[in-house]
């Protein structure tokens, strides 16, 4: 489930060339903050996988919310309990 989720971020991909001496630019732009540059295209695809990778290991300790892609749901059930059930607040 992971690889599949990790193929499907990187099938959403986007590249662009910037004015950077590593020129290369690509993002992933369903995951926030998920970026990286190279100084070729197959430079900034293996870097874009290791910031997803580490982007998703990061996102699931923090028990933050993890967008489906493909239908592929890695948000934690613990995750999911704490947006269900939110404090009251006292009145």
């Amino acid at each position: 489930m992971l690889t599949d989720y990790i193929k499907a971020a990187m099938k959403k991909a986007k590249y662009k060339m910037i004015e950077d001496p590593n020129p290369f630019f690509g993002e992933v732009p369903e995951l926030p903050g998920v970026w990286a540059n190279a100084a070729t295209l197959e430079d900034c695809r293996d870097e874009l996988q290791e910031v997803v990778e580490g982007w998703i290991i990061l996102s699931l300790q923090l028990g933050h919310d993890i967008p489906v892609l493909n239908r592929i749901n890695l948000t934690s059930s613990k995750a999911r309990q704490r947006r269900i059930r939110k404090p009251v607040e006292a009145g």
